[in-house]
């Protein structure tokens, strides 16, 4: 017999019809056997044990009047907002009703007590705040990086406040949106790099977490670019990492260094959130070709579907950088993970109110979103977990909800799962690294 829950869950289905979720998606979400959903004082860099406030931002282009459109909404109507949360609350709603509340049988990740020192980008909110502060609380050393300095300083700060003794190498700045600031996080890496070095131990990062990430509001019509001219979603979400990528891979820990991105559930168009609204394709990613594209299919510029493009080169990237990883014979592994639906961390700031206001009451309705301090465990377990050493090319996910198990959720519910069938295409993965090769070498040189 199905559970009150259960029931309680598929009479809110049927309201969310009536309300404006068609019948044609609520056949497609109940029709699923396993549906899975996506998806967030000043400090000198010598003296970061300093105490100071933080103010939790999103990792994302500092032109916020690009980055939200007209209060009310873009869409044409109130009702067509709703109908759209509604839409994409009922599917998350579908999933977690067809997923089930039973818990996983896996035992909980054991600890890896080997001290490491971890990179991690997009620190200053969210789950990559939420991420490094456990990390750090567990001994090992941070390499923050920010969109300006002043913001990871003053993440390092929040961290401090949390762990007093938490051992913080560097805070500084790193955009994703320009390859310029890309390159002097390196250098300060790099002069990290050459200060702490030995000949009895040698300077090595042994975790890079590629988190930053951004989203516009999915009904903007303006094409915001990075200061090299890329589309700013895919040049910031893609690019971006995959430049930073580059320039830090040769002072990884070549033998157990792993490498891990945040990546969506988004990227599946067969996923509840992917197929909301338009959905991830590259195409034959035609519009790489040139640096001044607007999507990467060649396609006109679409703010919902850059997002869901922009994981979908997240996830083909891990692919890629592992498949060449293990040609050369390096013992590196990278991963890539979805933290779930978290609305707590201020990632839908630059959505539509209304649709943001009705969305959040549909998820706290359902029970399926997760918490960002949960979020930020799901990385802190990708990037440190002996159960991860040796997975690589792998995507983690959860069912919709899992946080409400806590830790516990760690490679029982959150664990290896199959990644869209786009996403499996390896020559598309080889592609979109040629060509995203050439447009980071082409625009810093």
């Amino acid at each position: 017999m199905m559970s009150t829950m259960k029931w309680t869950s598929l009479g809110l289905l049927l309201c969310l019809s009536v309300t404006g979720w068609s019948p044609k998606a609520a056949s497609a979400f109940v029709t699923k056997k396993h549906a899975t959903h996506p998806q967030r004082s000043t400090i000198s860099p010598t003296s970061i044990r300093s105490s100071g406030v933080v103010h939790r931002e999103l990792f994302s282009s500092s032109n916020n009047n690009d980055m939200n459109d007209d209060e009310g909404g873009s869409y044409s109507s109130r009702r067509q907002v709703l109908r759209q949360a509604t839409a994409v609350a009922g599917s998350t709603l579908a999933s977690w009703w067809l997923w089930g509340s039973e818990p996983g049988t896996a035992a909980a990740a054991a600890a890896d007590t080997t001290k490491k020192r971890i990179c991690v980008t997009g620190c200053t909110s969210g789950i990559g705040l939420d991420a490094a502060t456990r990390l750090a609380a567990q001994g090992h050393e941070l390499l923050l990086a920010g969109r300006t300095t002043s913001k990871a300083q003053a993440a390092a700060a929040r961290i401090l406040e949390t762990v007093p003794n938490a051992n913080i190498g560097l805070a500084f700045e790193c955009n994703l949106a320009s390859l310029s600031s890309i390159q002097k996080f390196a250098s300060q890496i790099q002069q990290l790099s050459s200060s702490s070095s030995s000949s009895s131990q040698p300077f090595a990062i042994d975790v890079l977490c590629l988190n930053a990430g951004l989203s516009r509001d999915a009904a903007a019509k303006d094409i915001v670019r990075t200061t090299d001219g890329f589309e700013l979603t895919v040049g910031t979400n893609h690019l971006g990492h995959f430049y930073l990528n580059q320039l830090l891979l040769p002072m990884m820990n070549k033998n157990t260094g792993r490498i891990v991105v945040t990546a969506s559930g988004v990227h599946d168009p067969e996923s509840p959130g992917g197929n909301q609204g338009e959905t991830a394709t590259l195409g034959d990613l035609k519009g790489l070709e040139q640096r001044n594209f607007e999507m990467v299919d060649g396609g006109p510029f679409s703010a919902d579907k850059a997002y869901k493009d922009s994981k979908l080169c997240n996830v083909l990237f891990t692919r890629e950088l592992q498949r060449r990883l293990t040609a050369s014979g390096s013992g590196i592994t990278t991963s890539c993970f979805s933290p779930g639906l978290i609305l707590e961390s201020g990632f839908f700031r630059n959505q539509n109110p209304l649709f943001v206001k009705a969305f959040t009451v549909g998820v706290k309705v359902a029970g399926v979103g997760e918490t960002s301090h949960w979020g930020g465990g799901a990385l802190e377990y990708v990037a440190t977990s002996p159960q991860v050493a040796n997975q690589g090319g792998t995507y983690f996910l959860a069912p919709p909800g899992s946080s409400k198990y806590g830790d516990a959720a760690y490679g029982r519910e959150f664990k290896v799962a199959q990644v869209s069938k786009e996403a499996q295409d390896d020559s598309k993965a080889k592609r979109l690294w040629e060509l995203s090769e050439t447009l980071v070498a082409g625009s810093s040189a």
